[in-house]
């Protein structure tokens, strides 16, 4: 990738959005960890039937900061799909043709993703209310989260390289590839059910915890929490394997070297902070750094296979 001050304005504005949303996604987990989620009551698009709270309680403010912030990211989104038609229409050309499709998806998940925070509120499905569909909201919002993250991704790395994505390569490649991607996936619902089961069910010490993970008489949400550590080891030490062997596949690209590195290391440094996240008993910061690390996870492998799919011919950027 062109250093950031060679990069054309289009492309720092996307990079500036994938930032703006992580900013919002980590907003969400804190409204969430500090239990304002019903801070609006049941109100969807107004706030405790208000649109802008009279006498807000803390809760109250936090609960509208995020629909706030969440808004403006729309708007910030639907912004970068303006200026992707524009660049299109006024270039025509292929790469400008794809940036435009990644924008377009973008603008698609960040929409479901407002829908679904909605049906979070309007349901009920808020604070500390558990229903038997909650962790199913939960799952189905984090896995929305991880497309649109990737496709605001793949809008501004596109802008901000020549590369062209290739989808023929060879199965085994391709297999090893979805596999770590389901694999994210898998390790961010489970890690969703983790959290909701943490805030609900506290524990004083982390014994106690454990004793509630393992016993026969916890709610069904403790005792598959032991679940998220397990795969987040497993899939961390499968990422790495994977880059490392993709990366011997094509050893003469340096752009590929490098990904493979900072996912590897972003990798380690995220199961050592959520070792610490679990031996603190996850106060809220910790929560944030975890998750901000696990979307950086995620972020990296979107881009490493970007570059391992990229073609080695460039083709013409916008």
């Amino acid at each position: 990738m062109q250093s950031f001050r060679k990069l054309s304005r289009f492309a720092k504005y996307a990079w500036f959005v994938l930032a703006s949303s992580l900013v919002v996604v980590l907003w969400g987990v804190f409204l969430r960890a500090s239990k304002s989620g019903d801070g609006c009551g049941q109100h969807w698009v107004t706030c405790n039937g208000e649109v802008i709270p009279a006498a807000p309680q803390l809760k109250t403010i936090i609960e509208f900061t995020h629909r706030v912030s969440s808004s403006l990211d729309g708007i910030f989104i639907i912004v970068l799909l303006v200026c992707a038609v524009v660049a299109w229409r006024r270039s025509r050309s292929a790469a400008a043709k794809r940036v435009l499709l990644t924008a377009v998806g973008s603008f698609v998940f960040v929409v479901i993703e407002g829908l679904l925070g909605a049906g979070l509120v309007l349901t009920g499905n808020t604070a500390e209310n558990l229903t038997p569909e909650r962790p199913f909201w939960m799952a189905a919002h984090l896995v929305n989260t991880l497309i649109l993250l990737a496709f605001l991704t793949m809008t501004a790395w596109q802008a901000s390289t020549d590369n062209r994505i290739r989808f023929r390569t060879e199965t085994k490649f391709a297999a090893a590839l979805m596999a770590c991607a389901v694999l994210i996936f898998t390790v961010g619902i489970s890690g969703s059910i983790a959290a909701l089961s943490s805030m609900i069910f506290p524990a004083e010490t982390l014994a106690e915890g454990f004793a509630k993970d393992v016993s026969p008489t916890s709610h069904m949400l403790l005792r598959l929490r032991l679940l998220h550590p397990i795969l987040a080891i497993a899939t961390g030490v499968f990422l790495i394997f994977i880059t490392g062997w993709l990366r011997s596949h094509r050893p003469n690209n340096a752009s590929i070297a490098s990904w493979s590195t900072t996912v590897s290391a972003v990798v380690i440094a995220q199961l050592a902070f959520g070792a610490a996240t679990l031996l603190t008993l996850a106060p809220i910061v910790m929560q944030l750094g975890h998750l901000l690390l696990a979307d950086t996870v995620w972020i990296g492998f979107v881009i490493f296979s970007a570059y391992f799919l990229s073609e080695d011919e460039p083709a013409q950027s916008i």
